[in-house]
C-alpha cells in the first residue's frame, strides 16, 4: 500500500471534536492551517504565499492526549498520513477536502512553550493476568520548577549566556514529585 506520510507545522483553526463511532472508538476531528510565507526581493517584505487547511482525525491513544492538550489557535506540528474525503455538499456540488491521519501531534516550539505530563502505564499482562491489569496506571504528579535566569554572556539584559537559546524569563519545567 501507497502511504503519503507527512509533517505540517501549522495552527489549529477549529475546537477539536471528540465524538464516538457506532463500535464505540473514540476520534478526535479539528482543522490546522498552514501558512506559506516568502521574501519579496522587489519590496523587500515577507508577503502570504497561500494557506493549506486540511482536517485532523485522531484515533486510539492519540485521543486523550489531544483532548487534553490540543486547543483552537495552538501552533501544532501534525504528523500522518495525507488522504482526499470526497463528498457532495448541502448544495448538491462534489467537493474533496484533504484529510490527515495523524499518527503523532505535538505543540510547535518555536512558537510557543509546553508543559510535558508523561503517561505511567502498566506492563502488558500475562495471558492467564485478569483485565484489571491492563488498565493505565494513574498519570505520574509532576511539580514545576523554574530556571534561573543567565546574568553573563553577550546581552545579560535578556539574560542569555554565550551558546544558550534565549528565553523572555524564567521556563517552567516538569519534574517528578517523590510520592
Amino acid at each position: 500500500m501507497y502511504e503519503a506520510m507527512a509533517t505540517v507545522a501549522g495552527t489549529v483553526v477549529t475546537h477539536p471534536a471528540k465524538r464516538e463511532l457506532a463500535n464505540g472508538e473514540p476520534v478526535i476531528t479539528f482543522r490546522v492551517a498552514s501558512n506559506s510565507r516568502r521574501f519579496d526581493q522587489a519590496s523587500g517584505e515577507w508577503v502570504d504565499n497561500g494557506t493549506l487547511f486540511l482536517t485532523v482525525s485522531c484515533w486510539r491513544r492519540l485521543v486523550s492526549g489531544v483532548h487534553a492538550s490540543i486547543r483552537r489557535g495552538d501552533p501544532v506540528l501534525v504528523h500522518g498520513q495525507l488522504r482526499t474525503h470526497e463528498y457532495r455538499a448541502k448544495d448538491g456540488v462534489e467537493r474533496r477536502d484533504l484529510e490527515m491521519r495523524a499518527v503523532a501531534i505535538g505543540p510547535d516550539l518555536a512558537r510557543c512553550t509546553a508543559a510535558i505530563t508523561r503517561r505511567a502505564e502498566r506492563p502488558k499482562p500475562d495471558p492467564g493476568e485478569s483485565e484489571a491489569a491492563t488498565e493505565p496506571m494513574p498519570e505520574a504528579r509532576v511539580a514545576p520548577r523554574e530556571l534561573p535566569e543567565a546574568a553573563d554572556g553577550p546581552f545579560p539584559e535578556r539574560g542569555v549566556r554565550s551558546g544558550t537559546v534565549s528565553r523572555p524569563g524564567p521556563t517552567r519545567i516538569a519534574e517528578p514529585v517523590d510520592a
